[in-house]
């Protein structure tokens, strides 16, 4: 399986995340500071600390968990797909959908999900439960993982439009993946959209591999010409890498 992964984004992101948890907790403790001011606009001024803090905690909160925590979801995912996949190229954080895989069989769109707790979803309606204050503190809320792998997956579709218009019909598989270790509970099996755990996508993508036919040999190679534009810098290093070596 050839990885491109745009890692100098991820470098930068993380950059980002740990200078906005910085300011974050520092507006936040502003906040908290200014209950020892006397004046009478205190209030006003301690409420826009603390909600400002708060908002660009978790904008922080946000950004660690896709660019900072380990492993990263790119990595769980690497390690998922490699014996089932070989066949494959998985572009991370390139295309209008962080996670894609390229395979003969059509174009995979993975919405990688860190969330713990007690996960359920009945059609398109998620609930999650069992985390507690890590709700507004520490973890990012579940939201709809259907409604943002509908938007990744119109998204991809109107990059492959534009990009490899001679490609009439391109089969999309979108997957919801949950990479973290630890989830209490994922009852996911009335999803509209498949969802799993991490380990799950081996057998997933080998019977989906078994059950369709690969596309024709010139629709892959637009679309691999079009991802691959995406990763034209990282294709040169490694183009070069193998010259010198």
């Amino acid at each position: 399986m050839v990885i491109l992964r745009d890692d100098k984004r991820i470098a930068r992101m993380r950059k980002i995340s740990q200078y906005t948890s910085l300011v974050g907790i520092a507006a936040l403790l502003a906040g908290l500071g200014l209950v020892f001011w006397g004046d009478d606009r205190a209030i006003i001024y301690q409420l826009l600390a603390l909600g400002t803090g708060w908002t660009i905690s978790q904008v922080g909160i946000y950004l660690a968990h896709r660019y900072v925590r380990q492993p990263r979801p790119d990595e769980v995912l690497d390690d998922a797909l490699k014996s089932v996949a070989r066949d494959g190229r998985l572009y991370h954080h390139l295309l209008p959908a962080p996670h894609v895989l390229l395979l003969p069989i059509g174009v995979i769109i993975l919405n990688a999900k860190y969330q713990t707790g007690r996960i359920a979803v009945e059609g398109d309606k998620w609930k999650q439960r069992g985390i507690g204050l890590r709700r507004f503190f520490g973890q990012e809320g579940l939201g709809n993982p259907t409604k943002e792998t509908d938007a990744l997956v119109g998204a991809m579709a109107n990059y492959i439009r534009k990009n490899a218009p001679e490609v009439a019909e391109v089969p999309i598989a979108p997957l919801i993946v949950f990479t973290a270790k630890k989830i209490e509970s994922l009852e996911t099996e009335s999803s509209r959209i498949p969802a799993m755990r991490a380990p799950k996508l081996r057998g997933f993508l080998r019977e989906k591999k078994r059950s369709l036919q690969p596309m024709p040999a010139a629709d892959y190679a637009a679309l691999r010409a079009a991802f691959d534009k995406k990763a034209a810098h990282l294709l040169e290093i490694e183009a070069t890498n193998g010259d010198s070596a």
